[in-house]
């Protein structure tokens, strides 16, 4: 190959176009890891629903780009995805500044999960940790933690096995680099908001049923609920 054909191959824009490719290419590879999980994201989904319905919690954490994503599903559990339904009890670990600062700076960072989980979490709860590498060190410890109390830790990573996982109930990794499995993690997050959805107006359509049709409304309920 000639100098000006090496020089054309080299420049800065095709570097840079060939490194946007492979992001595309990482994440393409990241969605088909998700896509072969569907089924994980399903069963979840219904568990969550049914463990919620019956007054249950759902906890969650992450670091980093990983916190942001974990409070994304907390904040869809307690407001709405794409439809009206009612709120339910979802906590954001690492939203609370002065408890996470507190800990990590009396226990240390490490802790600062774990300790929260054992305040919080109560037997039947979920908690999901997230981390694209699976090896965060205060993810794992919440995730035993979780055990600890009768909460089913549910972990979504990178690529496994990796620490995380291990540590966890269930867990749904992504054979992935880290910024594609972030990227397909929050897409696993709306799949499993729709399938908690489906599950929760499903129930709530059949109660209002069996109450319109003169059953005892169920405690709590109103009668013209």
């Amino acid at each position: 190959m000639s100098a000006i054909g090496t020089a054309r191959l080299t420049r800065p824009d095709d570097i840079l176009t060939a490194t946007l490719r492979g992001h595309l290419e990482d994440h393409t590879a990241a969605m088909a890891s998700l896509h072969a999980q569907l089924a994980t994201i399903s069963t979840w989904g219904a568990e969550l629903a049914a463990r919620l319905l019956r007054g249950q919690r759902l906890l969650a954490a992450g670091n980093g780009g990983s916190a942001a994503e974990a409070q994304h599903l907390t904040a869809e559990i307690v407001g709405r995805f794409d439809g009206e339904r009612r709120p339910f009890s979802a906590i954001a670990l690492h939203a609370d500044t002065s408890s996470l600062t507190a800990i990590g700076n009396d226990y240390g960072y490490d802790d600062v999960f774990a300790r929260q989980v054992h305040a919080h979490a109560r037997p039947g709860d979920v908690v999901v940790l997230m981390s694209t590498s699976g090896r965060s060190p205060n993810l794992v410890r919440a995730a035993q933690a979780a055990r600890e109390v009768g909460a089913e830790a549910w972990a979504l990573t990178g690529a496994g096995p990796n620490p995380l996982c291990e540590a966890s109930d269930a867990h749904l990794a992504l054979d992935a680099t880290a910024p594609g499995a972030q990227e397909a993690q929050l897409v696993a997050l709306h799949l499993l908001c729709r399938v908690f959805d489906h599950h929760v107006r499903a129930h709530d359509a059949v109660a209002g049923s069996i109450v319109r049709a003169g059953a005892p409304a169920r405690p709590g309920q109103r009668e013209d609920a």
